[in-house]
């Protein structure tokens, strides 16, 4: 597996991914499988300790996208089934611990081996890593920020992708919800230069989408 020359933000499901580095953050972008799911690593670039964001699937690519860090676990945006295909085969090689919000508890294939809420810092090697709880798309959907030299970096998962908020299922009492902890907890809180990397496709920034929040909760999806 190789590792493209400059960082765009678009990978291919199951072909190269991408490093990004910002001071002492690395990030590592990969894509597996017909989903096209995205898993990260969020590294520190000094003492190589890390966390994997959603044991979505191909657990033999993820290891491989592991070697030489020091993973300390999996951490999962929410519970839904193309994002938790390899927690068990992670928890067994390398022996990760998986880590996720206990909203969604009855979606994960086996009891989390840590419960997150939001507010929660995570410690990898010299960066923390804090977790925003906003539920909408599932009960217990998790964001993972990242203050970096140059800028914010925002794992969102599914609950924020470029053109709007994850899926909520015609359920519009679920998409008030995700539209307020958007508005309160990411766009209300976050400058527009935060880079946002998504549970499936592209990244965007916050600046990019700020100007579509009306429209997205007006079409009430």
């Amino acid at each position: 597996m190789t590792v493209m020359a400059s960082y765009t933000g678009h990978v291919e499901p199951d072909g190269d991914w991408q490093d990004r580095r910002d001071g002492n953050l690395l990030v590592r972008k990969l894509s597996v499988e017909d989903m096209d799911n995205n898993v990260y690593v969020i590294a520190c670039r000094r003492t190589k300790e890390a966390l994997l964001v959603d044991a979505a699937a191909r657990a033999d690519r993820i290891r491989v996208a592991l070697d030489g860090f020091r993973p300390l676990a999996v951490v999962q945006t929410h519970g839904h089934w193309d994002h938790v295909r390899a927690w068990q085969a992670l928890r067994e090689d390398p022996g990760l611990p998986v880590w996720g919000h206990p909203g969604d508890g009855a979606l994960f294939p086996a009891a989390a081996d840590r419960e997150l809420l939001g507010g929660d810092i995570l410690e990898v090697g010299d960066l923390a890593v804090e977790v925003l709880h906003v539920p909408g798309h599932t009960r217990g959907s998790l964001l993972y920020l990242v203050e970096a030299d140059e800028r914010p970096h925002l794992f969102s998962g599914d609950t924020l992708f470029p053109g709007g908020p994850g899926n909520t299922f015609g359920d519009r009492a679920r998409h008030r919800q995700v539209m307020d902890g958007l508005e309160r907890d990411v766009f209300g809180r976050l400058p527009d230069h935060t880079w946002v990397y998504p549970g499936h496709g592209d990244d965007t920034t916050l600046g990019v989408e700020r100007p579509h929040l009306a429209a997205w909760r007006a079409r009430g999806w």
